[in-house]
C-alpha cells in the first residue's frame, strides 16, 4: 500500500545543512529498504497559484489556498505493507527533517 507523508513546517526558513544531511540518509534508507516511491520539496507558499474553475470561468489567485502559519513544505510517497510500518517510517522522517509530518494512505 502507498502512503503520503506530508512535511508540515511553520517557519519562514529552509532546512539547515544538518537537516538536509539527515533527510538524505533517510531517503537512502527508504530506497535501500524498498519503500521509496517519490519525494519532493516545495517552494514557499507565497509562490503558489490557486485556480478555481468550478464556475465556468477559471479564477486565478496568487498565493496559498489557505492563509496559515503552517504549510506543506514537502512530502514522501512511500510503499509500506501496512499502516504500522508507514507510521514508523513517518516518525523517522519527522526526526530526520525536524518537522511535523502527517501520514495518509492512498485510496
Amino acid at each position: 500500500m502507498q502512503y503520503l507523508i506530508s512535511v508540515i513546517h511553520d517557519q519562514a526558513s529552509l532546512a539547515t545543512p544538518e537537516e538536509h544531511a539527515a533527510i538524505d540518509v533517510f531517503n537512502d534508507r527508504l530506497q535501500t529498504e524498498g519503500h521509496w516511491v517519490f519525494v519532493g520539496g516545495l517552494a514557499f507558499p507565497d509562490t503558489a497559484t490557486v485556480i478555481d474553475n468550478r464556475g465556468g470561468e477559471a479564477l486565478v489567485t496568487d498565493g496559498p489556498f489557505v492563509e496559515s502559519k503552517e504549510y506543506l513544505a514537502g512530502f514522501w510517497v512511500i510503499e509500506a505493507p501496512d499502516l504500522d510500518v508507514a507510521l514508523k517510517l513517518a516518525a523517522e522522517g519527522s526526526k530526520a527533517c525536524n518537522r511535523k509530518v502527517e501520514v495518509r494512505p492512498f485510496q
